[in-house]
């Protein structure tokens, strides 16, 4: 297996434990916050930076300069004068890159496929159900009422979704920005692992790749 595999997620869809169950599976490791302690200990900043930037947007960043400039690599003097959550975003974008290079893994949000996007080895997708499934889910596992599980969902999304529609060129939750969208509502989190899984193997057979070599069949 080469496949790298990012999850992004609506709040309450259960892409963490697909996530973490999917990598247990294939046999491959998996980042969710332990992204943020590797990013801690490459970059030498704080662990607490990166916990209090964790997926929050920011209104002073120019996504512009990250695949921009970033492209040629950045200068010490450039990247000493970047506001601190632009620091904090470049150092987990490097940190997704070294780990993907050390081979197959999953990737839990964090724009990891936006830092992948040139990857062949990239599969990118994305969690979603229905609100009233995760609104279940969210008020059974955190001892909530229904509303106040609703409230969480929307401002986690509305934060996750800013986070992401900033940082990249892309739009969080499009179909289009991803290669797989799944409703683990409809599917369950053990259906949800089976169909990344099938994904993969038809990735890795190259059957992706067919409907372009072919396209009037």
């Amino acid at each position: 297996m080469n496949t790298i595999i990012t999850i992004g997620r609506e709040s309450g869809s259960a892409g963490h434990k697909i996530g973490k169950l999917l990598a247990e599976e294939l046999g491959i490791p998996c980042y969710d916050r332990e992204l943020l302690e590797k990013a801690s200990e490459q970059s030498g900043l704080s662990r607490e930076l990166f916990d209090n930037h964790d997926e929050k947007p920011t209104n002073s960043f120019l996504y512009s300069l990250v695949m921009g400039s970033y492209v040629g690599g950045y200068t010490n003097t450039i990247v000493s004068e970047m506001p601190l959550n632009q620091k904090v975003f470049l150092a987990q974008f490097e940190t997704i890159k070294s780990i993907a290079a050390e081979g197959p893994c999953v990737f839990i949000g964090r724009c990891a496929d936006y830092a992948l996007e040139l990857d062949e080895r990239l599969l990118s997708v994305f969690i979603h159900a229905d609100i009233e499934a995760r609104t279940q889910r969210v008020a059974i596992e955190n001892n909530l009422t229904n509303a106040k599980a609703r409230e969480f969902i929307m401002k986690q999304d509305k934060s996750r979704s800013s986070y992401y529609n900033y940082y990249t060129t892309k739009k969080w939750g499009a179909p289009g920005s991803y290669n797989l969208t799944v409703d683990s509502g409809l599917f369950g989190i053990e259906g949800s692992v089976a169909l990344i899984k099938r994904a993969v193997e038809l990735k890795e057979a190259g059957e992706f790749s067919k409907i372009y070599d072919n396209p009037e069949e």
